[in-house]
């Protein structure tokens, strides 16, 4: 059933090599029906245009360049071990000559919070609060992610919610036993578990309980867990 308002794709560089030291201008800060941020046109001097993440106090016609070479400014994208302690970034790659993978939504930033010249790792503090490690040649950009009013958007009905391709979600204790093991009397009664709540498979689900597996490959590059809100 077809429910939503019609959207088209942009392309969206998220790496940045093969464009180093040209210069570009900004030519147009644009909607994207994808995410939560705005994104930028970029007119790079050899007659390519590229869309990019639109960063924080972005303007208009304003000249910028990529690159080892370029300043420390909010656009400039470089490997970890050049960008200075204490600074904000985004876009962030996992592992070195990928693409960005982290904090790529509307009013988000990382922060590198020391650095180990030896082992050539990189600190960063993510937005969970959580302290990674990172290859120091691992490619960020210098800033914030921008369209920071974004947390600020009234849906005010339901069916803006069906534009945006958004379906409705019941909550579980209206369910059904049969449906949920949450499901059980009427209206907006309580869980009808006394023990725990539980998952569709029937396993307990408790704030106290921990999901992550102990053994997955990623846990080796946590410094320190992320702390509750």
């Amino acid at each position: 059933m077809w429910w939503g308002h019609k959207r088209l794709y942009r392309e969206i560089d998220f790496k940045w090599y093969d464009k180093c030291d040209i210069p570009a201008k900004i030519a147009s800060i644009e909607y994207d029906p994808y995410r939560t941020c705005r994104i930028a046109l970029l007119h790079f001097v050899d007659w390519e245009k590229r869309y990019v993440i639109a960063w924080k106090w972005i303007k208009i016609w304003e000249r910028i360049i990529n690159g080892k070479n370029g300043p420390i400014n909010p656009w400039n994208r470089k490997q970890l071990k050049d960008i200075p302690e204490w600074m904000n970034v985004y876009n962030l790659e996992v592992t070195p000559f990928s693409s960005g993978k982290l904090i790529k939504s509307a009013w988000n930033s990382a922060t590198i919070v020391g650095k180990d010249d030896a082992l050539k790792l990189v600190f960063i503090k993510l937005p969970s609060w959580e302290v990674r490690k990172f290859n120091e040649e691992c490619r960020a950009t210098i800033g914030e992610v921008g369209n920071d009013q974004h947390q600020n958007i009234v849906i005010g009905k339901a069916w803006r919610q069906r534009w945006l391709w958004r379906k409705p979600r019941n909550l579980w204790k209206n369910m059904n036993p049969v449906d949920h093991p949450h499901g059980w009397g009427e209206w907006h009664s309580p869980i009808g578990s006394k023990r725990w709540p539980k998952s569709f498979a029937g396993r307990n689900v408790s704030p106290w309980i921990k999901t992550r597996k102990s053994k997955k490959r990623s846990n080796k590059f946590i410094v320190s867990k992320r702390t509750k809100n």
